[in-house]
């Protein structure tokens, strides 16, 4: 792993402590102007002043004293590889108060960081601009200089000079709108005054909107803005934030401290969502309902991401991080609480069964790699920033809180978290200020538990023996660091609060201990030696268990019955997965376990089951006895699709749609000749509009359909997205092109990524869908090669260049292309992907590995079977 990029944090000796900010964006040139006033507090005398700026033409640079005197630099350097200035003066300036002031000049840029421009077509069909800002995490200072660290907290002032027939937004409530004097076709827009915040959570937004909005129960006034003519599908955020923010207040026993929460959906954004206070920005699809196109799975994922943005108000807004070594604190957290939002609001979502599959085993998969990281990771240079945005942050954070939660209780957990808040609110804090408030709330050693698993890279592996004693069941309970290659001899350790079922009652846990050591024996009471024991009830523990064969032989038949409760179920089987991918157990036994999942109807069982079926997949698509391998799936699937059909039956659960959509695009993909013909039939009337086709099926159908197409289904899956409206269709056609086998048709979804058809933000996940299937797999690769510097231009580095090239790497499987991967990106460093290419490099190594060591067995399998 590379180490830390040297890197200058700005001094403590000047601090700011009020920004007064005017912003002009040009719509039409696509630049900006802007001038600042910082009230600064000088804590030491000095002769220099640094602050952070990128990007920025900065002009008319003063000091005025609290005496009166005014000063003015003597140099002024700007140091692009810092992205710092440093103002020098003659004089020196004396402890106490000054103002900064200061013009700047910007270029709206299409990297969709800093000040940017969103294009987006108007009602009359003309190509327009909006000005958008997306500032974290250190890009603030692309459009204003400023102390651009999450510690060096201040209130600000924002002016914007805007169209009148735009509208502006900000954090705060406008206060003031008047013409501009020296333009009138101009409106000078005012807002009041923040509280004290972190630069990277200012906000701007100039564009055309319209929006709806209620009051939530509390008095907050809630807008969700959405493009022009489309308000209707900004009705569902608008019921759920409302919803949300008094939730909220009532967890955390805090109320939400501005008086108005606006929600944004923007046109070009790079990630999801961003948590600016007050203005939340939304890409289209993470915020928009269309009744009649929008999936459930959209829907419920909607509902969790506003969940998720709402709740870093209280958690990352009124209490910051100090520093983004502590990002974890931020996201873990809120990816925690969005679950339990979703929870409250939506039960029928079953959303905590969900979180194993969407959250908790991602973390596990990422975090078995000896090239994964700590949650808490020291973070230097901003590159850094962005590749640390990923499931370790996310998700393994919040699968230990969610683990803490357990052991600690809901109700002293809450008490730790208002604790937390109250104490640090408007101010900065490390992840120790957490366990602090969370042990004074419990009287329980939090800090000595959760340290082993936030400054500890990877998780343990607890392996359980049993034996008879009389009438108890004695089991021996070991651990020791689970690796992907499977080898030992790491000598971390956790402490591992670890709770107990057993048969005789399968969803309660009967003993709950907390290994603190190697090694320790628990006695389990009239446990008959026929009864199954099992580990990790609920699968909340962060751990992979590892039964004896004699354990495990018991188990077996508890999921056949289903006997196990569905996350019980789910956790036997993965479990057992990681352990076939360690080279613990060979693959034919993960491949008869899944026989016992024909007859399963739970949908988050088949989640796992259809994860591990694609991680099979990828590896077998490198050998010549693939086709029997689908043959194998089709079986597997084949029952609980004729159960679910294609109609969806009146007052069906939610997560029964989840369900259909994904077995039916399972058996598409893998050749099911019933549904591939069915797929095409419906898709035929859905384009002839004598049918339309559901939008939970729309997915399945339209990657079954280019899964078998040639040139003319092609191109009217193409005549298909260019008609759609709603971005979600849009995202469901593009990131099915890439299902397509034909050799033509690949390079035409290549090409088709890059063009101007494709939105940036977007561009991405089409390559991606490319190189996720065998015959796409080498061929984006190669197209990566050739444009890889044009990639980097585009989005200057940053999250959706490591999420491009974690997917097009990872799913070879020989020597040759890890030394292929490893030279080319040896050649060519680019800055924030070092850790996901080692990452890569060493998955794809454990799939040749895995290959070698199986592929023989498991082809004898499937011929047989």
């Amino acid at each position: 792993m590379p180490e830390p990029k040297p890197f200058e944090r700005l001094p403590e000796n000047v601090k700011p402590k009020n920004y007064i900010i005017t912003l002009q964006p040009n719509l039409v040139k696509c630049v900006f102007h802007g001038s600042e006033e910082i009230d600064l507090e000088i804590k030491e005398a000095t002769k220099q002043i640094k602050f952070n700026a990128l990007d920025l033409t900065l002009r008319d640079i003063k000091v005025a004293l609290s005496s009166g005197e005014i000063l003015l630099p003597a140099t002024t350097d700007i140091t692009a590889s810092t992205e710092m200035v440093t103002l020098t003066f003659n004089e020196t300036l004396p402890i106490g108060t000054a103002k900064l002031s200061l013009a700047f000049d910007g270029e709206l840029n299409d990297k969709m960081k800093g000040m940017y421009r969103s294009k987006y077509t108007s009602e009359s069909g003309e190509e327009r601009y909006s000005a958008v800002t997306q500032f974290e995490a250190t890009d603030a200072r692309r459009c204003f200089p400023c102390w651009d660290e999450p510690a060096l907290k201040a209130t600000f002032n924002i002016t914007l000079v805007v169209p009148s027939d735009r509208v502006p937004l900000s954090n705060m409530p406008e206060i003031s709108r008047a013409p501009s004097e020296a333009d009138p076709t101009l409106q000078v827009v005012k807002f009041a005054t923040s509280p004290l915040m972190s630069t990277y959570l200012v906000a701007v937004v100039v564009g055309e909107y319209d929006y709806v909005e209620d009051t939530s129960s509390d008095g907050i006034k809630v807008r969700v803005y959405t493009p022009v003519g489309k308000k209707e599908q900004g009705k569902f955020a608008l019921e759920v934030a409302t919803k949300v923010l008094p939730y909220y207040k009532e967890y955390f026993k805090i109320a939400y401290p501005l008086p108005k929460m606006d929600l944004i959906a923007i046109a070009d954004f790079s990630v999801g969502a961003m948590e600016n206070w007050g203005l939340v920005t939304y890409r289209e699809t993470c915020l928009l309902v269309d009744p009649h196109n929008t999936s459930a799975s959209q829907r419920q994922w909607i509902a969790l991401v506003v969940g998720h943005e709402l709740a870093h108000q209280w958690f990352g807004n009124l209490v910051t991080m100090e520093w983004w070594t502590h990002l974890w604190l931020n996201e873990g957290y809120a990816t925690f609480v969005e679950f339990l939002c979703v929870d409250h609001l939506f039960p029928e979502y079953d959303i905590w069964t969900q979180f194993v599959t969407n959250t908790y085993i991602r973390a596990l998969e990422l975090d078995c790699l000896k090239n994964s990281h700590p949650i808490e990771v020291p973070v230097g240079h901003p590159s850094e920033v962005d590749e640390i945005f990923d499931d370790i942050s996310y998700s393994k954070g919040a699968s230990v809180i969610r683990m803490l939660h357990s052991y600690l209780g809901d109700k002293d957990f809450r008490t730790g978290m208002n604790i937390y808040l109250t104490r640090h609110q408007y101010g900065n804090t490390h992840t120790e200020d957490l366990w602090t408030a969370l042990s004074e709330a419990s009287s329980k050693p939090v800090a000595e538990v959760m340290s082993t698993w936030t400054k500890q890279t990877g998780f343990p592996m607890i392996s359980v023996t049993s034996h008879q004693d009389g009438n108890n069941r004695v089991l021996t309970l070991t651990q020791q660091r689970f690796l992907a290659d499977g080898s030992i001899g790491d000598t971390s350790q956790w402490m591992v609060p670890i709770s107990i079922s057993t048969e005789k009652n399968p969803s309660q846990s009967i003993q709950e201990v907390l290994l603190d050591g190697k090694s320790t024996q628990v006695v389990l009471e009239g446990i008959p030696e026929d009864s199954w024991v099992k580990l990790n009830p609920g699968t909340v523990g962060y751990y992979r268990t590892q039964y004896s064969v004699e354990m495990m032989t018991q188990l077996i038949p508890a999921i056949a019955s289903k006997c196990l409760p569905p996350l019980d179920r789910l956790g036997v089987f993965d479990d057992l997965f990681s352990m076939v991918q360690a080279g613990h157990t060979n693959t034919v036994e993960i491949l008869k376990l899944l026989r016992a999942f024909e007859d399963e109807i739970d949908y988050t069982v088949w989640s796992a089951v259809h994860n591990c079926v694609a991680r099979l997949n990828q590896l077998i698509s490198h050998t010549d006895f693939h086709g029997s391998f689908a043959a194998f799936v089709r079986k597997l699937f084949s029952k609980i699709g004729q159960k679910l059909g294609w109609e969806a039956k009146p007052e069906e659960k939610h997560l029964d749609t989840l369900l259909r959509s994904l077995v039916l695009g399972q058996l598409g993909l893998y050749g099911d000749e019933s549904v591939v013909n069915e797929a095409k039939k419906r898709l035929s009337a859905h384009v002839a509009s004598t049918a339309t086709l559901p939008a939970d099926l729309r997915s399945p159908v339209y990657k079954t359909v280019v899964s078998q197409a040639d040139e003319k289904t092609y191109d009217q899956m193409l005549k298909l997205y260019r008609e759609a409206d709603l971005h979600e269709e849009k995202d469901r056609i593009s990131r099915s092109l890439g299902a397509t086998r034909d050799p033509n048709l690949i390079q035409r979804v290549l090409q088709f990524a890059m063009s101007s058809e494709v939105r940036n933000q977007d561009t991405v996940f089409v390559i991606i869908s490319v190189a996720m299937t065998a015959p796409g797999r080498s061929a984006a690769w190669a197209f990566f090669k050739k444009h890889h510097q044009e990639l980097v231009d585009r989005y200057e580095g940053g999250y959706l260049v490591t999420r491009l090239i974690k997917y097009i790497t990872e799913n070879f499987a020989t020597e040759e292309m890890a030394a292929e991967v490893e030279t080319f990106f040896r050649d060519r460093q680019i800055p924030g992907t070092e850790r996901t290419v080692q990452q890569s490099l060493e998955t794809i190594r454990l799939n040749s590995a895995w290959l070698q060591r199986d592929q023989d067995a498991i082809k004898k399998y499937l011929l047989e079977g």
